[in-house]
């Protein structure tokens, strides 16, 4: 079942990572706890890093007839801003890669 979920990770004085995307529930599932990187994305030497939880993503709606009427008028996956599940460091992968 796909749902629109907003993700939000508070960096404090340095700012905030913000997302609103469409994803099935299964690969929320499969990616919590896993480690999310974004790179310096708050500007340089900030390093942004975040195990995925429940608590930074909000379900928006699992409204599937809205989700699909949204979908086929403005694609599906990302909304705005960043998507955590594009940033999902591999396990096998380095910071530095």
């Amino acid at each position: 079942m796909k749902k629109i979920y907003k993700y939000v990770l508070d960096y404090s004085r340095m700012g905030y990572v913000d997302g609103l995307f469409i994803a099935e529930e299964s690969e929320i599932q499969a990616a919590m706890g896993k480690t999310i990187y974004f790179g310096e994305i708050l500007g340089k030497y900030s390093e942004v890093i975040d195990d995925l939880t429940e608590d930074s993503l909000t379900v928006l709606s699992d409204n599937q007839d809205f989700i699909a009427k949204f979908i086929e008028v403005m694609g599906d996956g990302t909304i705005s801003g960043y998507n955590p599940l594009d940033y999902i460091q591999d396990e096998d992968e380095d910071e530095d890669e």
